[in-house]
């Protein structure tokens, strides 16, 4: 009976131990942000589904300085992936990218964002399904409000990628970014081997590959 009444306060313990590590990297990612943005860096935050597809496919762009995968747009701050994933906090599963404007502009960001998603499931990206999987662009600008605006309004015409059907991406003003958990962090490039890595992430990679040949990486 005594081991049981430990297994709680066990549980307690770790749980505090992970929200505070979160925090932890939650105020660095802050840091890293504001230095990248006085060198000159951009940031811009999507969620498309399942953040190990979206960071994997922006890696392989030139001029992306980092991804990282977190969670936005919820109502509890430093959320955990199984809070996350039991649908009931809010957050949207999302990438952070610190990008050089001088390589590669937001508009080209954006193009490759509708380019490797469903933007019209609503709530939803294959089977993954819930309302972390959502599609939002989180803008940090006006002038990135504006473009994604005008693009989502160009997707909407029926000859536009081929879609014939309504363009559910959100937009949104970018509140609290909060990094995900560090084994989260360049999840495909070590996990190609995996069942979902292979039939979800690579087919996204190699599309980039070779629809965006001239704004990939060490061309």
């Amino acid at each position: 009976m005594r081991k049981l009444m430990f297994l709680p306060i066990l549980a307690t313990i770790f749980s505090c131990m992970a929200k505070e590590k979160q925090e932890q990297a939650q105020q660095l990612h802050s840091k890293t942000i504001k230095m990248s943005e006085q060198q000159g860096m951009e940031t811009a935050t999507f969620a498309g589904g399942c953040f190990w597809c979206t960071e994997a496919v922006f890696l392989e762009i030139d001029g992306v300085k980092s991804v990282v995968s977190g969670y936005i747009g919820g109502k509890n701050p430093n959320p955990t992936y199984k809070e996350v994933c039991n649908g009931n906090t809010g957050h949207a599963e999302a990438v952070q990218i610190t990008y050089d404007p001088k390589k590669v502009d937001f508009g080209e960001l954006l193009e490759i964002f509708f380019a490797t998603h469903d933007p019209t499931t609503l709530n939803r990206q294959g089977n993954d399904v819930g309302t972390q999987y959502r599609s939002e662009i989180f803008y940090h600008t006006e002038a990135q409000k504006e473009l994604s605006e005008a693009y989502i309004q160009e997707l909407q015409k029926e000859s536009t990628y081929g879609f014939g059907k309504k363009v559910v991406t959100g937009v949104t003003k970018a509140p609290t970014f909060y990094p995900a958990e560090d084994y989260h962090q360049n999840y495909y490039a070590q996990n190609k081997q995996q069942a979902y890595c292979s039939y979800v992430i690579t087919p996204k990679v190699e599309k980039v590959r070779e629809k965006y040949k001239a704004q990939l990486k060490h061309q």
